[in-house]
């Protein structure tokens, strides 16, 4: 597989835009839907030329020593050092399952400075280990906004316990204050929308055309997995980046938000 070369994309080169750009994506550990070849570059790629400003990754594999020594087309770096690297101010990983060849778990990348939280161990089962990452941002104006990166379980009990879980760290770190949660929530019956809402959180995607988008699996999306909630900001925009069905098992929700 060729790779990409992102160096020459620069932060000065992006066009402004009228909010906050968001993306969330369960990047499969960085490898195709069916597990054929390595997607980090051409991943690496697809941010740039979106350019969020806030970016929520699932399953980001931080480390893996096995395909580092397989594959010509995987990083010698950290991954989130490597999708970072010139174009992202900060990143905050959380380290969400760890084994002999490496580790992988949630990540935000971010164009502002993260002031970085902690990773809440939010696993319902011992088979899936699950995580809740915490940062927040500060921009020019207005109270700062808290950033919450999520991977909920394959199990609906499971993913019961987890968003009461959820929304109990959410009330005690954001005290109200604007947030964005985003991730893989695994909610392909929509049961959260019910506790989130009365938490005061609107999907960005359901808001703006009446359901949750459909992004699983990437080749042909008939699950509703992947979601961007938020409270305390305006939706200006939001969609589904079918573009990059070829790049994880799931595809990326992106958008716009203004505070």
């Amino acid at each position: 597989m060729r790779a990409f070369d992102a160096s020459s994309i620069h932060p000065s080169a992006i066009q402004p835009a009228s909010g906050l750009r968001v993306v969330t994506i369960n990047m499969h550990k960085g490898m195709s839907p069916l597990k054929i070849d390595s997607t980090v570059y051409r991943l690496r790629q697809r941010l740039r030329s979106q350019h969020p400003d806030l970016i929520f990754i699932q399953e980001l594999q931080q480390e893996n020593i096995r395909r580092q020594k397989r594959l010509s087309t995987w990083p010698k770096q950290e991954i989130t050092h490597f999708l970072a690297d010139g174009f992202y101010a900060d990143w905050h990983y959380g380290k969400n399952a760890e084994y002999r060849h490496g580790h992988h778990g949630n990540a935000i990348l971010s164009k502002f400075p993260l002031h970085k939280g902690d990773n809440y161990d939010i696993s319902a089962y011992r088979f899936e280990r699950r995580g809740l990452l915490h940062s927040t941002i500060q921009l020019a104006e207005g109270p700062p906004i808290h950033c919450f990166c999520v991977h909920l379980a394959l199990l609906q009990r499971g993913r019961e316990r987890q968003v009461d879980t959820i929304l109990q760290h959410i009330e005690t770190l954001s005290k109200h204050e604007p947030s964005i949660i985003a991730g893989d929530f695994n909610d392909w019956r929509n049961s959260a929308s019910e506790p989130m809402g009365e938490a005061g959180f609107v999907d960005a995607f359901e808001s703006l055309y009446g359901a949750p988008a459909k992004t699983f699996p990437s080749a042909k999306p008939m699950l509703a997995m992947d979601r961007i909630y938020v409270r305390g900001l305006k939706i200006q925009k939001a969609q589904v980046l079918t573009e990059w069905s070829k790049l994880s098992d799931h595809l990326a929700v992106y958008a716009e938000l203004d505070h």
